[in-house]
């Protein structure tokens, strides 16, 4: 197997060590967090740092870099306390990474891509037409990350939107169906497909403590 050490990651191409160092954790989710300010200027933006947190209330986490330059997804969410979650699939794999691009505030992706808002009971910020799993949050709070500067925000869930025939009778919610997306380091998509459920785990009888 190739070996690299901490010496090594501080000699190597910045390009290479990003890509080494975002593919090495595995996985991850693949989502467009969708914003507005109060003059309805909306935001898209991919993120793969989102994660969950708790069922019981429902959270969800996402990581925001440094904000030394503007991140207009934060500025949103703080002028709003409000944002959406939506799940990218295999039909918007181009237009869901081209949201990377730094635009101008006053420019949404919504226009520089073929993506399009959706909303739902009035809500300000916009979901992502089409997307198999639409989350509406709310934001509850941060943490600011004295190691790399980055914020971790934490939200609440309000409201979930499921493409109808995802949703399966115990609440488990097949992705796979959906042709949803995961990304592999920065710029890799893959869509996944369920190989099997397993069962809730106990500890087998010949390994457990005697009472």
């Amino acid at each position: 197997m190739k070996k690299f050490n901490i010496s090594d990651f501080k000699k190597m191409d910045h390009l290479y060590r990003i890509n080494l160092i975002n593919s090495c954790s595995g996985f991850k989710s693949a989502n467009l967090i969708g914003t507005s300010d109060m003059k309805g200027n909306t935001n898209v933006a991919v993120f793969s740092s989102v994660t969950h947190l708790g069922s019981n209330p429902p959270l969800l986490g996402f990581v925001l870099r440094p904000t030394t330059v503007a991140r207009n997804t934060y500025d949103n969410i703080k002028e709003t306390g409000i944002y959406t979650i939506n799940h990218i699939h295999k039909n918007i794999l181009e237009d869901a990474h081209h949201t990377s691009a730094k635009y101008d505030k006053s420019v949404s992706e919504f226009n520089t891509t073929n993506l399009q808002e959706e909303y739902h009971n009035n809500f300000l910020a916009p979901f992502v037409k089409d997307a198999p799993v639409q989350l509406q949050m709310k934001y509850v709070e941060e943490h600011h990350l004295k190691i790399n500067g980055t914020i971790f925000v934490i939200g609440e869930i309000q409201n979930v939107y499921i493409q109808d025939d995802l949703l399966q009778d115990d609440g488990f919610i097949d992705l796979s169906m959906g042709n949803v997306a995961t990304i592999n380091g920065l710029d890799g998509y893959a869509i996944p497909k369920l190989e099997k459920r397993l069962a809730y785990q106990r500890p087998k009888p010949e390994f457990s403590k005697s009472s």
